[in-house]
């Protein structure tokens, strides 16, 4: 805007206030609670834990670091930080590590300053380029730090001064937030360079001392277990960390499914109508929750929330394919589309190493995937009310379906085990054809999971049968 100043004496004589970043964020922070605005509105289930935490250690102006299993929100919250920083800042017009007009730190801007005193130029930058992050693995000294520039020396600067250096991350995100990921990753030596900054702003390059008196807000996220453990981080650098913040994963279902709604890609519009029932959705998020109390699985690695969206989306694109294939004109998802769950799920569940029993990564889902259908399934019977008889025994009975299966052929299985009419109907609704197709899916892997059923795979097919199904006690 034209009416910004664009000179130190115009930025003067705007009396244009002098703050550090830590003072900005406080100032934005307590701005927006007096207000009530949420202040993070897009991270659900920390509002009573996680949240008033973070908030506390801004008010504190301290350093932070987010311990936490994968998939936790972690860097979003770091990101979400940049929102408390004012939308515009002042530097020194051309500076690399933006440099407060009113007193500039490295040796060039100073000697603008000196140059041209009120007549220095400035320019105004967005918060957006205030924020820095960096994944710890392979990051080394001359990254974060800074490193003689070749180029600079070869122009004349002198080795040993400042004016040869090519400046790192860090410096660049000076006046604003700098994030590092996975902090015990990093090697000794670095972790030694950001004790310096945190407890002395000293700086060296390849044995040069720089006095930088750098104004940042360091923040990191790590694996409490990887942060724990002896060794992994320098004692001096965690005591100068003001904030260590747990996060964690949601505490209820219902939460995780606001976040699968908030992250899933879902198409919008087309040809086909997309209708989710809500049982197969608390069956997504069922099977994360499962898994994340599985004892096959690693739970020091974690369970990340991206397994539940992934397997959503899938789950969604699984039932649409079938929609185009045969014709229909809206796609609901059914449980044999959680078929196609083990390609969204592999590589996000890591099975633990020190369990002794030899089972693969496609079995432990298998159980986990059943354990989640048979929980949801007794909880939806509960909650409505609904009874469920044993199927007549008296005589052999075939069901057989496929994902392929055309959704008007599922009268004929409800004619055939009439048993199931009543969940059905009552799941179904108003809804069409495609619907109660799902429905009834549902109600029979719900009846095989609780012995009601046998079920068989045939090919491509899965056949449900009474014959041979055992009776569930009374």
């Amino acid at each position: 805007m034209s009416s910004k100043p664009s000179t130190l004496g115009e930025l003067r004589a705007a009396q244009y206030p002098d703050f550090t970043v830590k003072e900005e964020l406080e100032r934005n922070v307590l701005r927006m609670l007096r207000s009530s605005q949420p202040l993070f509105p897009q991270i659900h289930g920390f509002e009573e834990t996680v949240i008033p935490q973070l908030t506390n250690a801004v008010l504190s102006y301290h350093d932070i670091v987010l311990l936490g299993e994968k998939g936790q929100a972690k860097s979003r919250l770091m990101r979400s930080l940049v929102k408390f920083l004012d939308e515009e800042i002042p530097i020194v017009k051309g500076c690399e590590i933006h440099d407060h007009p009113y007193h500039p730190i490295c040796a060039s801007c100073r000697k603008k300053l000196a140059e041209h005193g009120n007549n220095t130029e400035i320019e105004w930058i967005g918060r957006e380029a205030r924020y820095g992050e960096r994944l710890s693995p392979g990051t080394k000294i001359a990254d974060l730090i800074g490193d003689l520039d070749p180029a600079k020396v070869a122009a004349g600067n002198p080795l040993a001064s400042e004016e040869a250096i090519h400046f790192g991350l860090i410096p660049r995100m000076n006046r604003g937030i700098f994030a590092v990921n996975e902090l015990p990753d990093l090697e000794y030596l670095v972790q030694v360079a950001l004790f310096n900054i945190l407890e002395e702003r000293d700086i060296q390059i390849r044995g040069y001392p720089i006095r930088f008196n750098l104004d940042l807000v360091l923040l990191f996220t790590a694996n409490p277990e990887e942060y724990t453990r002896a060794g992994k981080i320098i004692t001096q650098l965690k005591d100068r960390i003001g904030a260590e913040i747990r996060t964690h994963y949601p505490l209820t279902r219902e939460l995780g499914i606001r976040i699968i709604h908030q992250e899933a890609s879902v198409p919008k519009g087309g040809e086909v109508k997309l209708t989710v029932p809500d049982f197969m959705t608390d069956i997504i998020e069922q099977i994360t929750m499962e898994a994340r109390k599985s004892p096959y699985v690693n739970q020091k690695s974690g369970v990340s929330a991206r397994l539940s969206i992934a397997n959503y989306e899938t789950m969604i694109a699984n039932a649409r394919r079938r929609a185009v294939i045969l014709g229909e004109a809206e796609a609901v998802p059914r449980m044999s589309d959680l078929n196609y769950l083990y390609t969204s799920s592999a590589g996000k569940i890591e099975l633990d190493p020190f369990r002794e029993e030899t089972v693969t990564e496609f079995q432990v889902f298998g159980k986990i995937m059943d354990k989640a259908v048979a929980q949801v399934f007794k909880e939806y019977m509960e909650k409505e009310h609904l009874e469920l008889g044993t199927p007549d025994m008296s005589g052999e009975k075939h069901v057989r379906l496929s994902e392929l299966t055309p959704s008007s052929d599922y009268k004929n299985v409800i004619s055939k085990l009439p048993e199931i009419w009543e969940p059905v109907h009552h799941l179904t609704g108003k809804n069409g054809e495609a619907y109660q197709a799902s429905c009834v899916e549902f109600v029979l892997e719900g009846l095989h999971l609780s012995g009601r059923l046998s079920r068989t795979k045939v090919g491509e097919m899965m056949d449900y049968q009474t014959s041979g199904a055992p009776k569930k006690k009374s």
